[in-house]
C-alpha cells in the first residue's frame, strides 16, 4: 500500500493528539515582531503571544513560508512517503498556496496534490482530517485530496471579533471593511465566504453577538446529522467554553473540539475573538 503524507500549515492548529494520531506534518507560518522572526507555535505559543500582545507597542506582522522552505519541507517529508497531500489555508488570506505551488514545480518527479481549503483554523483542520481518514481507508493521494475538497462548500466558519482593527491593519478585512467606520459601537459577526472574510451581522454587545452566532449555527444545522464542530478562540477561554457547552447541547455533534487560534491567526483577528467551525455530513 502506498504511503501518503498529509501536510498542513500551522494556522490549522489541529489538536496535538490528532496531529500525532494521523501523523500530520505541520509547516509553520512566520510571525515577525520587533525585529525577530518566530515560527508559529514552535518559537512562540498562544499563551506567550496573547500575553505579550496586550502590552505590545509594536504590532506583529506575518509571512508565509517561502517556496524554498516548502521545497525543503516537502523533500524531508518525501523521505518517508511516496506522495503528499498539502492542505493549506485560503489563497485569499495568504500567499502560502503560491509558495507551495512553486515548491511543487521544483519537484516534478514527486507526486504532490495541493488543496486550497478556502478556510483556516479548524476549517482547514477538518479538511486535513478528512484527507487523513481517507488515506487510512486506503485512498491514494489524489482521492485523499478530493476527500478534503468534498467538505469545502459545506464548511462554515463564523466568528465574532472585539474590534476590526487587527483585520484592517493586516489587510485581511475583506468585505467587512464597510463596517470599519462604526467598529467602536458594534461587535461584528463575520464569516468566511469562498475564502474571504465577509460580514454577517453588526451587534451592539459581545454577549448578543455570541448568541447570534449560536442561533445561526443551530438554525443552519437543523435537521442535519453527523455534525462536526470546533470552537475557536483568541484569549477568550471562558466564552469559548460557554460556546462549546452550548453547541454541544444544541447540536450533539459526533466530533467536537475546543481550540485556540494560532499566533498567526490571532495576529490578524485580535484577542477576544471567538467563533464556531462546523459542517454536517448529511
Amino acid at each position: 500500500m502506498s504511503k501518503v503524507a498529509v501536510v498542513v500549515d500551522s494556522t490549522a492548529f489541529i489538536p496535538p493528539e490528532l496531529v500525532k494520531k494521523y501523523n500530520l506534518h505541520v509547516i509553520p507560518q512566520i510571525l515577525n515582531w520587533e525585529g525577530q522572526s518566530y515560527k508559529d507555535d514552535v518559537d512562540i505559543t498562544p499563551d506567550v503571544f496573547y500575553t505579550r500582545l496586550k502590552t505590545a507597542k509594536e504590532m506583529p506582522t506575518t509571512s508565509q513560508p517561502s517556496a524554498g522552505e516548502f521545497f525543503e519541507f516537502f523533500t524531508e517529508v518525501s523521505k518517508t512517503a511516496d506522495s503528499i497531500v498539502a492542505v493549506l489555508l485560503s489563497e485569499y488570506l495568504s500567499g502560502t498556496l503560491a509558495s507551495a505551488r512553486a515548491a511543487v514545480d521544483m519537484m516534478p518527479d514527486f507526486p504532490i496534490e495541493i488543496v486550497d481549503t478556502r478556510s483556516t483554523a479548524m476549517g482547514l483542520g477538518f479538511m486535513a482530517l478528512a484527507a487523513a481518514r481517507a488515506i487510512e481507508s486506503g485512498a491514494d493521494y489524489k482521492a485523499a485530496a478530493e476527500a478534503a475538497r468534498d467538505f469545502k462548500d459545506n464548511m462554515r466558519v463564523v466568528f465574532v471579533v472585539d474590534t476590526l482593527e487587527f483585520l484592517h491593519r493586516g489587510g485581511r478585512i475583506g468585505g467587512a471593511k464597510r463596517l470599519f467606520g462604526s467598529m467602536l459601537s458594534i461587535k461584528p459577526v463575520l464569516h468566511l465566504e469562498d475564502g474571504r472574510i465577509q460580514p454577517l451581522a453588526s451587534v451592539r454587545t459581545k454577549r448578543k453577538a455570541i448568541k447570534h452566532v449560536l442561533d445561526l449555527v443551530e438554525s443552519e444545522m437543523e435537521g442535519k446529522s453527523n455534525i462536526h464542530a470546533a470552537i475557536m478562540h483568541a484569549l477568550a477561554p471562558e466564552e469559548s467554553q460557554m460556546m462549546f457547552d452550548e453547541v454541544k447541547r444544541r447540536l450533539n455533534p459526533v466530533e467536537m473540539y475546543n481550540t485556540e487560534l494560532s499566533p498567526i491567526v490571532g495576529a490578524h483577528v485580535g484577542p477576544g475573538t471567538v467563533g464556531v467551525i462546523y459542517y454536517a455530513e448529511s
